[in-house]
C-alpha cells in the first residue's frame, strides 16, 4: 500500500489521539541538516516571522492564514484544537483552546443565552465565575 493510499484510509481513534493536526514536513530542516520532528513541536514564541511586509499585512486583513502573534493563533495550540475536534467527529478547523476554564464558560453562555435572558447556576462557585455572572454577563442583558 503507498503512503497516499495510506492517508485516505480514515484513521482510528488511537492514530487521531497520537498524530491527529500534525503533519510533519520532511522539507523542513532543523539543525545539523534533520528533518522535522515526529511529535508536535512546542512553540514557545508570541511573534512569528513575516516573508514581507505585503504578506504581514494579508495576514493581519485576514487574507491570507498563517501565525501573527500567538493570542490570536499559535501552531501548538493549533495541533490540540484540530486533534480534539477530529476525535469528536467534527473538522479539523472547528476545534477551540482558551486559556482558562472562566474563558470557556464565558463562550459558552455567550454563545447559548442572548439578551433577556437568564441563567440558573449552583451558589458555589469559583470566584472569577461567580463575578462574571453576578457583575459582568448583567452589562449583557443575561441575567
Amino acid at each position: 500500500m503507498s503512503s497516499e493510499e495510506e492517508k485516505k484510509q480514515p484513521q482510528g481513534f488511537d492514530t487521531i489521539a497520537l498524530h491527529g493536526g500534525y503533519d510533519p514536513d520532511p522539507n523542513i530542516h532543523l539543525g545539523l541538516g534533520q528533518g522535522a520532528p515526529r511529535g508536535v513541536p512546542v512553540h514557545r514564541t508570541t511573534p512569528f516571522i513575516f516573508k514581507n511586509t505585503e504578506h504581514a499585512a494579508d495576514l493581519f486583513k485576514l487574507k491570507e492564514l498563517g501565525n501573527i502573534y500567538s493570542r490570536i493563533m499559535n501552531p501548538t495550540n493549533h495541533v490540540l484544537e484540530s486533534r480534539y475536534a477530529q476525535l469528536e467527529g467534527g473538522h479539523p478547523l472547528s476545534g477551540l483552546t482558551v486559556s482558562s476554564g472562566t474563558t470557556a464558560i464565558f463562550y459558552a453562555i455567550v454563545n447559548l443565552a442572548s439578551q433577556g435572558d437568564n441563567i440558573v447556576s449552583a451558589s458555589a462557585l469559583y470566584g472569577g465565575t461567580f463575578t462574571m455572572f453576578n457583575d459582568l454577563l448583567v452589562k449583557f442583558g443575561i441575567e
